[in-house]
């Protein structure tokens, strides 16, 4: 398009440039637009909150409860790492806390060989926070199967919490220890027939 006036085609440049101009204003404000409506659809979709959703009737609460154990298990979880101590048909006890074991290639298996040098750091302290090694004395269940363990090999396990376990170390001698379970359902399962 050009106009006849006397410098028709500075007109026509200038007119140009000013439709380039409004165009990529145009685009500018579209694209702010665009990106307050997405902020506002991200913060419509992300509930702060997920509800449990149970079956109706009598078996709503123990879903419900379940659940709530499945997210304590999860929060209380421990890492498992030291000497199996005893090996009974149910599960392990273990001295947990050596901590020394978490290097590479040994956490590479979920079994250590008790030939491995490996020792108690005594100023480790349990940290109350999910995942941290567990110390002291622990009963470990649910275990897997696909490895066999031997009295004074050393374990490297996440273990879920489900309870207490009373271990006799010597006659006339009962430790009540801290119960784990290496799997999470088991340890929900532990934990709703003690009836938390």
């Amino acid at each position: 398009m050009s106009f006849f006036t006397p410098g028709g085609t500075v007109t026509h440049i200038k007119l140009a440039r000013c439709m380039r101009l409004l165009l990529l204003l145009f685009v500018v404000v579209l694209t702010g637009c665009a990106h307050e409506i997405a902020d506002v659809r991200t913060a419509e979709v992300a509930p702060e909150e997920t509800a449990i959703l149970a079956p109706p009737g009598p078996a709503a609460g123990t879903v419900v409860r379940a659940e709530r154990i499945r997210n304590d298990c999860i929060q209380g979880r421990r890492l498992i790492c030291g000497k199996v101590l005893k090996i009974f048909p149910d599960g392990l006890v273990i001295d947990s806390g050596y901590t020394n074991l978490l290097r590479p290639p040994l956490t590479e298996s979920w079994v250590v060989p008790g030939t491995v040098p490996a020792d108690r750091n005594p100023a480790v302290l349990e940290l109350n926070e999910p995942g941290t090694p567990s110390i002291g004395l622990v009963f470990l269940t649910d275990i897997p199967k696909r490895q066999p363990v031997k009295q004074f090999d050393y374990v490297i396990l996440m273990g879920y919490p489900a309870g207490q376990y009373v271990y006799t170390p010597a006659p006339n001698i009962k430790k009540t220890i801290r119960k784990f379970s290496a799997g999470l359902e088991t340890a929900v399962k532990l934990n709703l027939q003690l009836g938390k």
